[in-house]
């Protein structure tokens, strides 16, 4: 029996019982859509993501204050003169731009709407350090800081939630904490990063912000964004940070009571965690396929009961053990092979669904449906097609003809 034979009579015995064909092959379909959907799901997040963290720029360091691979290190505060003096150039030649930064959350209010938001004290360099743009007005320069000047820049989910507005907003007031603050900018979107969104933030001059805003020691930061002149000198910038910070801290190599953080290990955090999201999902996904796997067992089981007669006979006038193997392996191989199919389609058109719908809601979304992925819910819907109907082939297959022709 040749395979295109083959074929054919598989083709014609799921015919003739379509709707039972039909309900085995909708188990397919439902698992192999969603395994395409949740991995382009998956994709669709971590490209979003490593794309918002890339954005803030690929030379970006972080200085946090206290040592994480060792918490008994005595630790001294990170302060403004630290800043300075990273950003001596004959200190550090490396390193292009310094920006200390005091933050907290608090109460912003505007007329009767209020919410609760991150507060960031910066200086004029924090818009260079993390390539910040305004949609309107200005950014706070070194008079406001100077001056100790109540003034702010809001970001757009700040302004939707108390203007119900991104525009026309310069001048306006608000308080913040119970302190009147004017205006002076609107923020540009730039959606989630590594520490919360970047738009549900209001930022004020960082010595505003410790007199009328924060409890801090004088001179004292949260942490210090540090732009290297160019991504291939972020490991010399860093090497000059820590030389510097250790000298003006008196501590050893090993015990830094300090610690720096590069966008690439943000990158590398963030692609560990969306892979593991990414696997989580497709294995819920691949559960689906595995049922669907099994109700092909089950009907080509009854199929085997139902047609015991016609094995019988198939096996008196000739037909070997191989033939009838392969036959109904290929008829769950199909039964599979077709759900594969309408499940990359109908995964294809959710996915396509989640990506409009998230774009009309202004989210910066987009699941990607891969190559990869198609190939790998083919193989194994396919897979689980020939699985599934190993045992009910073999059964039928090792029937003996005088008892399957006695059979009623």
């Amino acid at each position: 029996m040749n395979f295109i034979q083959t074929l054919n009579e598989a083709w014609s015995s799921l015919y003739a019982n379509r709707m039972r064909s039909i309900l085995t092959t909708l188990g397919i379909v439902i698992g192999v859509a969603a395994v395409i959907a949740m991995i382009a799901i998956g994709t669709g997040a971590q490209d979003t993501i490593l794309n918002q963290i890339s954005g803030i720029g690929t030379n970006l360091l972080f200085i946090f204050e206290g040592n994480e691979q060792d918490d008994t290190v005595t630790v001294q505060p990170l302060t403004m003169h630290d800043a300075e003096a990273i950003g001596e150039i004959f200190a550090a030649p490396h390193v292009d731009v310094v920006a200390p930064v005091i933050q907290g959350s608090g109460v912003v209010k505007y007329g009767g709407e209020s919410k609760t938001t991150q507060i960031y004290g910066i200086t004029p360099d924090f818009q260079d350090a993390r390539n910040y743009e305004l949609l309107e007005g200005d950014f706070i320069n070194e008079q406001n800081v100077n001056a100790r000047a109540s003034v702010a820049l809001v970001g757009v989910d700040v302004a939707d939630k108390l203007f119900g507005q991104r525009d026309n907003l310069l001048g306006e007031v608000i308080t913040i904490e119970g302190q009147p603050f004017r205006v002076i900018g609107v923020l540009s979107p730039k959606g989630g990063g590594q520490f919360g969104s970047q738009d549900d933030m209001i930022l004020v001059p960082i010595t505003t912000a410790k007199s009328r805003l924060f409890s801090r020691e004088q001179e004292r930061v949260d942490i210090i964004y540090v732009k290297a002149i160019t991504a291939d000198s972020v490991p010399d910038a860093t090497s000059e940070i820590q030389e510097i910070l250790r000298r003006r801290h008196s501590t050893n190599l090993g015990q830094d009571d300090f610690t720096i953080y590069s966008q690439q290990d943000f990158l590398s955090l963030a692609s560990s965690i969306t892979n593991i999201f990414k696997i989580f999902l497709s294995g819920i996904a691949g559960i689906s396929l595995l049922v669907g796997g099994i109700g092909i067992m089950n009907i080509m089981l009854v199929s085997v009961t139902e047609r015991t007669k016609e094995i019988g006979l198939r096996k008196a006038i000739g037909a070997r053990k191989r033939d009838i193997l392969v036959q109904f392996l290929t008829e769950s191989s199909l039964l599979s092979m077709i759900g594969g199919i309408l499940g990359i389609i109908l995964g294809w058109l959710i996915s396509a669904a989640i990506g409009s719908f998230a774009g009309s809601q202004g989210i910066q979304f987009n699941p990607q449906v891969g190559l990869g992925a198609i190939v790998l819910a083919t193989l194994f819907s396919t897979a689980v097609g020939l699985f599934f109907g190993i045992y009910p082939a073999n059964k039928a297959a090792n029937l003996e003809p005088v008892e399957a022709l006695r059979h009623e």
